[in-house]
């Protein structure tokens, strides 16, 4: 099989742009090259295309991932002021701005997220330690590519956003992933182990690692039930599937695959499970009106319905079970996007 080539993420090409962009401003000419170290641990060099006084770009390597964004152009432009302060975002032509309640930034931010955000002010203190800056990050061409995705309906309008947790685009070969999975599953059941946590990606793992600090985390992307099948025949005794609401809802609807492409019903699921609680019509009529799952937790629990996360969890444990005939056992935990636990279930 052909190892596929990883690339680098739109928040580590904006972090390299915002660095190129002052070290113009502090040496007085345009750097050919800048090197960043992105969350992951790796180096990202970056080959810099000078726009304008201090603007600067990169053509996105997204490796062998069918990223939309893969060959497009990011730039950034630092606008240091003269006195201490704080470090401000501003969205350029092709970046978007958030419209509506429920993702990770407040509305009229541009959609930079929390972690290229730290990327790029990283960026901008290794050359600027205190100083007040305003950071535009621009993708030539990005308002035209926002159409092809959910953003608008996410509320993001006016482009795409900028993107990654850990700096790196591993390529999405559906094929190769899952044979990536049940690599690491062989592995960890050939080591002697006979209970396994499955998480989405990177941050669910992150949070099973401060929650349970003695589990072995195997990340499953929207591979639900390829994973379940290989832990099944591999002989596990039990697993763990924890994430957020976005994807574990799904599994409580009995969606094996949880990428977008293959349908949603998140809110359905939600709504359902609320109406078996006697939830308010008006509290359906928000969930079914809202963007994202994230955004409504605080409101349920405001309503007094947390429950429904432990009905949700139940319900995904079954459907999970289920997929491998019984043949193991399969509890489920719900995280929020901190982290924190707010829902679970354990098939005694």
């Amino acid at each position: 099989m052909k190892q596929l080539r990883e690339g680098f993420t739109t928040g580590s090409c904006a972090a390299a742009c915002a660095l190129a962009s002052c070290l113009w401003q502090k040496e007085g000419e345009c750097p050919a090259c800048v090197s960043i170290i992105v969350p992951e641990g790796r180096e990202y060099r970056a080959e810099i295309r000078p726009l304008s006084p201090y603007r600067c770009a990169v053509i996105k390597d997204a490796g062998d991932d069918p990223d939309i964004t893969g060959g497009c152009e990011v730039w950034a432009e630092v606008a240091v002021g003269n006195t201490p302060g704080e470090i401000n975002f501003r969205a350029g032509e092709g970046v978007g701005v958030i419209t509506l309640p429920g993702l990770k930034l407040p509305i009229g931010e541009a959609a930079i997220n929390p972690v290229p955000r730290e990327m790029i002010r990283n960026a901008v203190r290794s050359v600027w330690p205190d100083l007040a800056a305003e950071v535009t990050v621009g993708i030539t061409g990005g308002e035209e590519m926002a159409r092809k995705t959910f953003n608008p309906r996410l509320g993001i309008e006016g482009g795409l956003s900028i993107l990654g947790t850990t700096g790196i685009v591993r390529p999405m070969s559906e094929e190769s992933l899952v044979e990536a999975i049940r690599l690491e599953l062989q592995f960890r059941r050939t080591s002697g182990l006979d209970e396994i946590t499955l998480v989405f990606g990177s941050q669910g793992e992150k949070a099973m690692q401060a929650l349970q600090p003695e589990s072995t985390c195997v990340q499953i992307s929207n591979f639900v039930g390829d994973a379940l099948d290989c832990a099944a025949e591999l002989g596990f005794r039990r697993v763990l599937l924890a994430g957020q609401p976005g994807k574990l809802v799904k599994v409580s609807g009995g969606s094996m695959q949880t990428h977008s492409r293959y349908g949603d019903g998140r809110r359905e699921a939600l709504c359902a499970h609320l109406a078996l609680l006697d939830a308010p019509i008006d509290l359906l009529r928000t969930v079914m009106n809202s963007v994202t799952l994230d955004g409504l937790i605080p409101v349920i629990r405001e309503a007094g319905y947390e429950s429904v996360w432990n009905n949700l969890c139940r319900s995904a444990s079954r459907y999970a079970s289920a997929r491998t005939g019984n043949a193991l056992r399969v509890d489920t935990m719900m995280l929020d996007g901190q982290g924190h636990r707010i829902g679970g279930y354990t098939d005694e």
